[in-house]
């Protein structure tokens, strides 16, 4: 796997990179730099804000590059692949983890209620994001996919903006799972059924980043000129 190429630079987009190196996005997730609704953000402004160095950021893209293979341009691949891809890799898979961690959730609530480090209401709020969540993909799997797979994206852009504010409401709903979850950390006491659930629920978090990655800053801009 190449390296990333001259270039790339302190002032390419965090988007940008996602989408067309391979290994970023993971390197994004490690820093909790936000890839996918705030993109358009320059890397320097990013590690700015984040307190991270750049040099040290771009190091780290390379060497993370260089460790992938399984990378795809998305970018380039025709979309009909993309959507393929969104559909078998996340929207069926949020649908079959979601009623998971939230039979988990319910479990860690009713067994650990006494402990100070139970993560109340958690089990509430990921039902939640499953009801937000489901009502988001029917809405791009019945009108905005087939739009796009029939070449009449340009006519989508009101779909796109409604798409794209709740792209939003869903990283708002991942931070408020991170604060109820305590940064996915488990306490000492913590049982099987408690690890396995902050597991998930990263593992949940680093997939809708990417889902949501892809279709705001690769199949959204691609679909408005096809």
């Amino acid at each position: 796997m190449p390296n990333i190429a001259p270039t790339i630079s302190a002032q390419t987009t965090l988007a940008h990179l996602a989408a067309t190196r391979a290994g970023a996005s993971r390197v994004f997730y490690r820093h909790r730099l936000d890839f996918c609704c705030h993109g358009q953000i320059p890397l320097e402004r990013a590690c700015r804000e984040r307190g991270l160095d750049v040099e040290a950021l771009l190091a780290e893209l390379r060497a993370e590059e260089d460790r992938t293979s399984d990378f795809r341009p998305w970018e380039t691949l025709p979309l009909n692949d993309l959507v393929a891809h969104l559909l078998e890799r996340f929207h069926a898979s949020h649908r079959a983890e979601l009623p998971r961690l939230i039979a988990a959730a319910r479990k860690v609530e009713s067994v650990h209620a006494d402990k100070p480090t139970c993560p109340r209401g958690l089990a509430e709020h990921l039902a939640h994001i499953e009801v937000e969540l489901e009502d988001h993909m029917q809405k791009e799997e019945q009108i905005l996919f087939p739009m796009v797979l029939a070449g009449h994206g340009r006519m989508a852009a009101m779909p796109l903006q409604m798409l794209e504010l709740e792209h939003r409401e869903h990283a708002l709903n991942l931070q408020r799972s991170r604060q109820l979850a305590h940064d996915f950390v488990p306490p000492d006491e913590a049982c099987g059924t408690w690890r396995a659930l902050y597991l998930g629920l990263g593992e949940l978090e680093r997939d809708l980043m990417q889902h949501i990655h892809l279709e705001n800053n690769v199949l959204f801009p691609r679909g408005l000129r096809s």
